[in-house]
């Protein structure tokens, strides 16, 4: 029996009997115990998803997802953003369109039957959107090939093989050496749709999406299992020919894990997904403004051309900010985080942290080392305690950086104040609503 856990970021995980919230949840011993596994494998790789507390407690990390266990615990895992209402639906509309604009998926007008199905974990709606791309798919029609056949038969067809039906011993001759061509429906595309299918009839809990894959599990019977996804993946043609495969295409590599910043594959279940809040956060920021850059703007992502230091003749220590805009020949670094500031806490510092005001000082002196204006943006959600940019933090005379807010449900930048006051760049003042 499956037990469906839901909870959001940092949120504490223990054995004991609590009254849950998405803040702390009770779990199961064996998935607490999958969990600690799970979590020394990532650690290893330097990516950590909990933080052991003790014997009986497990403190989240900034991922976000489904976690599937062995056992049949189903970990949904929701950003920590929303304070009021329904958290739960509006945490999952949040990240269901931040994955969109992210990994640039195809979109959709949302009808009310696509609203209503909010209620399914992030994993399930992933696979409805590949299934409802695919049915589209067979609706329109699939691509088949011809494929040479090389075969023996007993009476012909196609082409004889002529150099081979004389080397054939006298006992055989009564047999045909042929080749011809077949139209089948065994090319790369079908075979990564046909096992991604495969995947979540297997794997779905939804009894919506299991019909809707076994209805389209009949129509692909013919299809082979693709045996080399990579491969297949690179041999997929995008020609005019397949250009409504394109829809489907983005959801089948979610799927078949190749292009998730982090996936972990189910033994038991199905697929599993998390997502680094962090580098959801960045990819999304990237994606809204490049949507807005004024003409002749370009944005870099992760340039890493300068180093902290020199030593023994070489470089040290590769400088890598989120991302770099440069336009008539200025240019601005732009570094994402994704934290919850309160611009009411002046004491405090609002919650910004002295390592990053550090980090963005390096990047300054790097960057802009030929004596050029260095002006630089800490971008952080926007949240109720923090509606408008801070006024800007000075380093020195050529070298200023500000703290502004990314509208989540809008995707821009909000700094209309500061714009007020000139105290940002003229080219960011086309970068959000007036």
């Amino acid at each position: 029996m499956t037990q469906a856990v839901i909870v959001r970021e940092y949120a504490r995980l223990t054995t004991e009997p609590i009254q849950s919230s998405l803040d702390r949840a009770q779990i199961s011993t064996t998935a607490f115990d999958w969990l600690c596994k799970l979590n020394a494998s990532f650690s290893a790789k330097g990516a950590a998803i909990v933080q052991i507390e003790g014997r009986r407690w497990l403190k989240l990390d900034n991922h976000v997802g489904v976690l599937e266990t062995p056992c049949g615990t189903r970990l949904e895992i929701l950003p920590k953003h929303f304070e009021q209402g329904d958290c739960v639906m509006q945490s999952r509309q949040l990240l269901c369109r931040m994955i969109c604009t992210a990994f640039d998926l195809p979109r959709r007008d949302a009808g009310q039957a696509d609203l209503e199905r909010f209620d399914l974990p992030i994993n399930e709606w992933v696979m409805m959107r590949f299934l409802q791309a695919l049915d589209q798919l067979t609706k329109r029609g699939m691509r088949f090939d011809y494929q040479r056949v090389e075969e023996e038969q007993r009476y012909l067809r196609g082409q004889l093989d002529i150099a081979k039906q004389m080397r054939l011993p006298p006992g055989r001759q009564h047999y045909f050496q042929l080749r011809h061509d077949v139209f089948l429906p065994d090319r790369p595309e079908n075979r990564l749709l046909r096992l991604a299918l495969e995947r979540i009839v297997q794997g779905t809990l939804d009894p919506d999406n299991w019909r809707l894959a076994n209805e389209l599990r009949g129509l692909l019977h013919d299809v082979p299992f693709s045996t080399d996804i990579e491969q297949d993946f690179r041999l997929w043609r995008s020609d005019r020919l397949m250009a409504h495969y394109q829809a489907v295409k983005p959801w089948c590599e979610m799927i078949l894990h190749n292009q998730l910043p982090m996936a972990v594959s189910g033994e038991w279940r199905g697929t599993s997904l998390l997502f680094p809040m962090e580098m959801l956060f960045e990819l999304y920021v990237e994606a809204c403004l490049r949507r807005v850059l004024p003409k002749g703007a370009k944005l870099i992502r992760q340039p890493a051309r300068e180093y902290l230091c020199r030593h023994d003749d070489g470089m040290m220590f590769r400088l890598k900010p989120d991302l770099l805009l440069e336009h008539e020949g200025q240019r601005w670094i732009l570094d994402t985080k994704w934290k919850r500031l309160d611009s009411a806490d002046k004491r405090g510092k609002y919650g910004l942290s002295q390592a990053d005001f550090y980090q963005m000082h390096a990047y300054g002196h790097r960057y802009f080392d030929d004596g050029s204006r260095a002006d630089m943006l800490l971008i952080f959600p926007r949240k109720p305690s923090f509606l408008e940019a801070l006024p800007e933090f000075v380093y020195s005379e050529r070298m200023r950086l500000w703290v502004v807010p990314f509208d989540l449900e809008d995707g821009l930048l909000r700094v209309a104040g500061l714009h007020d006051r000139q105290e940002l760049p003229a080219v960011f003042g086309q970068m959000y609503p007036v």
